[in-house]
């Protein structure tokens, strides 16, 4: 049998499909960088095609060209580049069976909502490297909650966070979880709020998110970039505070089943995977060893 295989990788470092025995596409993973650059996304791209015979990457490029594409990654509206996405996909030709899809850092969380939104083509498995479900309360490599300037940056961020323009055209305001001010974040979120359905349920997204046969998230332990690092496993900060965490099968989301969460993790569907080190350093050998089955 000649089983095609599809990947998609999206992660502003990471992002591709693949062809012939398997189909992946790759989502960028962090701001500042793009579909194709050989350092990063370029390089995952190589590294799975040279371990899986036949396999159709394809790495998401939101734009024109290369630069469009990095800027975009900063300043392009996120439910846009979605849409933008679901056009792709629906378009590519050997995608059309079902794929398998892999978010680096921001990325995960944009494919998620693909995942959510367009069903057609189907994606069978979705692969979360570092990516922040939960969104992010913090700054890459603070000092720490001990130093005031965090709390004093954090809070001026918050202050345009919401605004409709800070969130029409700051894509890292999208996914901006400010715990003590949840009804505010609720309310003006245009991107995360909508998808971890917080204003109401879309029923639409959560069985569209059960069609996954698997949902594997990657958390550093050591991550300097990503604060709460329990976001990258759908954990977050407990509403009204920003110091004590809980996770995915603590929160409201999780208890009153908002998205499916609750009836996948019963169903085996989600996997949690941890690993040593900062945010998407990772060795060939653990990928190989830990993320390659899920694509074969």
């Amino acid at each position: 049998q000649n089983k095609k295989l599809r990947m998609i990788i999206e992660g502003k470092q990471v992002r591709q499909s693949c062809s012939v025995q398997v189909s992946l596409m790759l989502t960028r993973v962090s701001t500042g960088d793009s579909c194709c650059n050989p350092l990063s996304m370029g390089a995952i791209k190589k590294m799975i095609e040279q371990e899986i015979a036949g396999i159709y990457v394809l790495s998401l490029m939101i734009g024109k060209n290369v630069v469009e594409d990095t800027e975009n990654g900063f300043f392009l509206d996120v439910n846009h580049q979605v849409s933008m996405v679901c056009s792709q996909l629906a378009q590519d030709p050997n995608l059309q069976g079902g794929y398998n899809a892999m978010g680096f850092s921001q990325g995960a969380q944009f494919l998620r909502a693909v995942a959510q939104r367009c069903p057609s083509p189907p994606m069978k498995k979705l692969i979360s490297v570092g990516g922040q479900h939960q969104g992010v309360y913090g700054l890459p490599r603070c000092p720490g909650e001990s130093s005031h300037v965090c709390d004093m940056i954090r809070e001026a961020l918050n202050r345009g966070a919401y605004s409709d323009l800070v969130q029409k055209h700051l894509v890292q305001a999208q996914y901006w979880h400010d715990p003590l001010n949840d009804d505010l974040y609720k309310k003006h979120s245009l991107f995360l709020a909508d998808i971890n359905q917080e204003r109401s349920v879309n029923e639409t997204y959560k069985k569209n998110l059960q069609q996954l046969e698997t949902f594997v998230m990657v958390k550093f332990l050591q991550d300097s970039v990503v604060d709460p690092v329990d976001t990258e496993w759908f954990g977050f900060l407990k509403t009204g505070q920003a110091k004590v965490t809980e996770t995915l099968q603590e929160s409201d989301l999780y208890k009153q089943d908002r998205l499916g969460l609750a009836a996948m993790d019963k169903a085996g569907k989600l996997v949690f995977l941890a690993t040593e080190g900062d945010h998407l350093q990772f060795s060939k050998e653990w990928f190989d060893a830990n993320l390659l089955p899920y694509l074969r």
